[in-house]
């Protein structure tokens, strides 16, 4: 019996295309409690290409006593050999070391990972947000004369665990702030799912008023209280085209505990074939490599669009 497939029902408030920015292999295992072999994290990334995902983010050069899940970063590139490299497989560096070991590893791309709050900062990278622009700026420099497109994300832009709310205009300022360093790209973090739809449109305009356009922004949604998937909407309604989203749900950040999975990318593709937004992604191949995921990890996908059409 053929997998079901969403009606098709053009939306003409949404773009044409858009570009899913897969987290998988590298936000959506970062948080595991058991560390998944690097063979399984090369195959993973095979199998997402596979299903017709361009962008995969594959894997973080992060000290590996603070993420053991990714110590394996160049085993995973090694074993992925050319399919790991390019501007379409980014990967995560935290600084001037997790750079040399990407150079060394021949990656294409990389993103840096600031926060709009001062508390996240210190508990993530060990820092103030000052400190950590001034770290960041000769990464992203060496990055760019070496040819690698950048990207910056920004967590905590929609709420913060430790202090709450977080003033549209501070996570503005972050973001101009580390776009000023030479980032191609910036991806905007509801790290802990708390964003709401009016909140997504007040600061995409507080972007825009700065300069920062939407043609250079990407949103990267976390459904702790189930609203990624319709926040992601509203900012695609805006112009936005590059939505971040990791295969299965999975996911969440080691520092921050009610940090639940990422919009999954099969909920995602749902609603944008239904729309008649292309993606390139095939869902059934799509939906078997999360089932298949899902198998080595021992747990049901969180993924509502897998679960259906699977029977989980």
């Amino acid at each position: 019996m053929r997998l079901p497939l969403p009606q098709v029902e053009p939306d003409a408030t949404l773009p044409d295309s858009v570009t899913i920015y897969e987290v998988g292999p590298r936000d959506g295992l970062q948080n595991e409690s058991s560390v998944v072999p690097a063979e399984v994290k090369a195959e993973f990334v095979r199998r997402l290409a596979g299903a017709g995902l361009g962008t995969i983010e594959t894997t973080s050069f992060v000290d590996p006593r603070w993420v053991p899940q990714l110590a394996d970063a160049e085993e995973v590139l090694g074993l992925l050999d050319e399919q790991g490299r390019g501007a379409q497989r980014p990967v995560l560096v935290p600084n001037e070391r997790g750079l040399d070991r990407a150079l060394a590893a021949g990656v294409g791309a990389v993103a840096v990972f600031g926060s709009a709050t001062e508390t996240f900062a210190r508990k993530n990278l060990n820092r103030s947000v000052e400190e950590s622009l001034a770290m960041f700026a000769p990464v992203v420099e060496r990055a760019r004369a070496e040819g690698l497109w950048v990207r910056g994300y920004v967590s905590m832009c929609f709420g913060d665990p430790w202090e709450g709310p977080v003033p549209v205009e501070q996570v503005v300022e972050v973001c101009r702030r580390l776009m000023d360093l030479g980032c191609d790209q910036l991806s905007l973090g509801d790290t802990i799912g708390v964003g709401t739809v009016g909140h997504v449109h007040r600061l995409l305009a507080g972007l825009d008023a700065v300069g920062i356009t939407v043609d250079r922004v990407g949103v990267h949604f976390h459904d702790t209280y189930g609203q990624a998937l319709s926040n992601t909407l509203a900012a695609l309604r805006e112009g936005v085209t590059v939505v971040d989203a990791a295969a299965g749900g999975l996911g969440g950040c080691p520092y921050a505990k009610s940090a639940t999975g990422n919009l999954a990318t099969e909920d995602l593709v749902w609603a944008l074939d239904g729309a008649g937004v292309h993606t390139g992604v095939d869902l059934d191949a799509l939906v078997a490599t999360s089932a298949w995921m899902a198998g080595h990890l021992g747990r049901p996908s969180p993924s509502r669009v897998v679960r259906a059409l699977t029977g989980a």
